[in-house]
């Protein structure tokens, strides 16, 4: 009894239609890139100059503070009265620096890694009033990437 009578075993077929639509949309891909790579490769001849214009760095202020909430001012070690003090004596520090050019100095915080926030708050707020907007902190590298 075999009722499985004209149907015989089909071959599983690979269907390449879906094959051949990535390789096309990639094919598309590559030809569009190439276009834009070959307007992008313009070439230019550079005027030349007779020389060379000086870079003109701003001064540097540093500021330190270390764990115990001390700070110092160019190595200069001041006490802290008050931020209003801090301020006043961030302006004289930038005073000092004035004939060194013409733009602002830049104020390099280096902060203990143990020093409190508030220290660190108190020097933010000392540079907001004596004028100081360009501020960065000094950070050691890790030595990793």
């Amino acid at each position: 009894m075999n009722f499985r009578r004209g149907k015989g075993r089909e071959d599983p077929e690979i269907n390449l239609i879906p094959f051949i639509d990535v390789l096309l949309v990639i094919l598309i891909f590559l030809m569009i890139t190439t276009t834009y790579n070959r307007y992008t490769a313009l070439q230019v001849t550079l005027p030349t100059a007779d020389a060379e214009k000086a870079v003109q760095h701003p001064p540097e202020i540093y500021v330190t503070v270390d764990a115990q909430g001390r700070y110092a001012i160019n190595n200069t070690q001041v006490p802290f009265r008050d931020v209003a003090g801090l301020a006043e004596d961030l302006r004289k520090a930038a005073a000092a620096t004035a004939g060194q050019g013409k733009v602002d100095p830049v104020l390099i915080v280096n902060a203990d890694a143990l020093a409190t926030h508030q220290t660190v708050i108190n020097i933010l707020e000392a540079a907001r009033i004596a004028g100081l907007p360009q501020l960065t902190f000094a950070a050691k590298s890790s030595g990793g990437k």
